[in-house]
């Protein structure tokens, strides 16, 4: 089997590892894209012809024409969560299987929402800035976490993971998810209109869909509170880049923490980024050496399934794989998945028609076409299950 790894250098090092190249190398012809730019889905299908499986990290494309052109290609694993640039529906025609990884990046994301709170209260970015150039930073009183309130928008596994954290400094905490119902009493469930007026602090973690497209825009930023702060910790596109940038340059919000924006490779568009109000990171969220291992040990776990005939987790198309080594052995309900990901899925009886990466113990609500799932990407799995990934 070959494998064509479409990381470039710089991502090999950062977001797969040696350790773990080696290990796919140990089952399977592995090829290494050199280059220090992200494949275009040209090169990708010039590079990828005789491969069976691509791996391809969050800033690859996977348009119609990769599957349409790659005859041998029998998957397209995303070593991440977020599958919006594959065309799923293409490979679906091509009979190519789909896969992402697990959640495996909750706990980095969740310390990184505590660092910016913690720099936006206390100015820590700003004062560092200042010495740096040789000027005395201005003294400011700062604000404290505890007995501030801090609005959560969207409860998958990130909000779920972040928000006792914040509950053990002292604050107040909102949860604005349409589709989630939030039953530990500890935290207080509201609309979203109700927590933009409330919150000192607004944290964004919703999945970026076509609903929540531009979800924070004008309106939303008018209904902030004049000293509250945003954090961005999603993606850009949930972000209307124009209207937060008014609402910098005029004062109508303290300030703002991004980690992502809709700049290449999903980071803050430098515009916003270097704003004197605005603490950002590059896109780092998930950058730390145990979310690393986590996707790039999910992905050879799937490869090692599909290598066996057997059912990957986190397969996003399987009624349509046609291009199988073999036929699984095994009902199609068989799942490779990690320990670690099985912790995170919901317990049979919890919910009847959606697979769910969520708390054992939280009850799902009904969403507005009476299904049941929280606020992110419903992908179908095998046995006509879904899943919701944050």
């Amino acid at each position: 089997m070959k494998i064509l790894l479409t990381h470039t250098p710089r991502f090999q090092r950062q977001y797969f590892g040696e350790r773990n190249i080696a290990a796919l190398r140990s089952i399977a012809e592995v090829r290494l894209h050199e280059g220090d730019a992200t494949l275009s889905p040209t090169e990708l299908i010039g590079g990828a012809q005789d491969v069976d499986l691509i791996i391809a990290e969050r800033a690859t494309e996977g348009p119609a024409d990769v599957f349409a052109q790659l005859p041998n290609l029998r998957a397209f694993l995303r070593c991440a969560v977020d599958i919006r640039t594959i065309d799923v529906g293409a490979a679906s025609r091509a009979g190519v299987l789909v896969t992402r990884t697990g959640p495996g990046i909750v706990r980095s994301m969740s310390e990184l929402a505590l660092g910016f709170l913690v720099d936006l209260s206390r100015g820590l970015s700003r004062s560092t800035a200042d010495y740096r150039a040789g000027r005395k930073p201005e003294v400011r009183v700062g604000r404290q976490l505890s007995g501030s309130i801090v609005g959560l928008i969207g409860y998958g596994t990130v909000g779920r993971d972040l928000a006792p954290m914040l509950l053990g400094l002292g604050m107040t905490v909102l949860v604005a998810d349409p589709y989630v119902a939030v039953d530990d009493p500890r935290f207080q469930q509201v609309d979203l209109g109700s927590l933009l007026k409330r919150a000192d602090y607004v944290v964004c973690l919703a999945a970026a869909t076509t609903e929540t497209e531009n979800l924070i825009d004008g309106g939303a930023f008018a209904r902030m509170r004049r000293d509250a702060f945003f954090v961005n910790l999603s993606r850009g596109n949930l972000v209307d880049e124009a209207a937060l940038g008014e609402a910098l340059s005029e004062n109508r919000i303290a300030g703002a923490a991004l980690d992502v924006g809709r700049a290449p490779d999903q980071m803050p568009s430098p515009d916003i980024a270097q704003r004197p109000n605005v603490v950002a990171t590059p896109h780092i969220g998930g950058l730390t050496a145990p979310s690393i291992d986590s996707q790039a040990l999910d992905t050879i776990a799937q490869v090692k399934a599909i290598l066996a005939g057997e059912t990957p987790f986190g397969a996003v198309n399987l009624e349509a794989w046609t291009r199988r080594f073999s036929r699984a052995s095994s009902s199609t309900r068989k799942s490779n998945m990690p320990d670690h990901i099985l912790r995170l899925v919901a317990p049979a009886g919890t919910c009847d028609t959606h697979l769910h990466i969520y708390d054992p113990a939280m009850p799902v609500a009904p969403n507005r076409n009476g299904s049941r799932a929280g606020m992110g990407e419903r992908r179908r799995l095998s046995g006509g299950s879904e899943a919701t990934w944050h």
